[in-house]
């Protein structure tokens, strides 16, 4: 088991992390929680080189995706880079990617209930929402108290100080996130418990993928 304590806050530079191979010899992974070598909960940083494929498998309870990087590829499609995929339990597919991709996974994660396939091609300008402030958000996903969504943040902006109930996930993608407790630069991924509360800010644009009330 790794970091599967949800009453901890964890932060982890992923960048200074090091790539563990996966069953696929041409996949590797950067895992960030986990329940078990090869099933149940887990999240990851996942690269596929050019011309990775895993066999064909499924995700009894769902896998969550968001392509950070490249081409991420399966038998119903591509999906580029800004990609934010949702494949149902149950569901099962045959990745590769023919130039290589850099992905952030989530595995078994989803309720029961929640079973609908969702792909969103964040690179639409349609999809962003004003947020508070400066802030501009792009919803992505939510089910009961969970939701998802990629934030934007301009140069100096900051939030409310502000408490999160069923704590709160969040991969930087670009930039650098702060907040009283520290800095989080690109590829950051902080783990806050619930009812967790923080005041963040920054002194650059950045943006942030946010998952938030999932950890009741």
């Amino acid at each position: 088991m790794l970091n599967m304590d949800f009453s901890h806050r964890i932060v982890i530079e992923t960048s200074q992390a090091e790539w563990v191979p996966s069953p696929s010899g041409s996949v590797f992974r950067k895992p960030l929680e986990r329940a078990a070598a090869e099933s149940g909960h887990a999240s990851s940083i996942v690269r596929y080189e050019a011309g990775a494929s895993f066999q064909s498998h499924p995700h009894p309870m769902g896998e969550e995706i968001f392509v950070m990087e490249g081409v991420f590829s399966d038998e119903r499609g591509d999906y580029p880079a800004g990609t934010y995929l949702r494949n149902p339990p149950g569901s099962s597919h045959s990745p590769f990617s023919k130039e290589g991709c850099l992905l952030f996974v989530k595995l078994n994660q989803f309720h029961t209930e929640d079973n609908s396939r969702i792909i969103i091609n964040t690179n639409d300008p349609e999809g962003w929402r004003p947020g508070h402030g400066g802030l501009r958000v792009f919803p992505l996903h939510s089910f009961q108290t969970e939701g998802t969504a990629l934030v934007w943040w301009p140069k100096g902006e900051r939030f409310l100080p502000h408490r999160h109930y069923g704590g709160e996930e969040i991969l930087v993608l670009s930039g650098v996130f702060q907040d009283e407790l520290g800095q989080y630069p690109k590829g950051t991924w902080i783990r806050s418990p619930h009812l967790s509360a923080h005041h963040p800010f920054v002194t650059e644009e950045t943006l942030i993928l946010v998952k938030t009330g999932h950890l009741i």
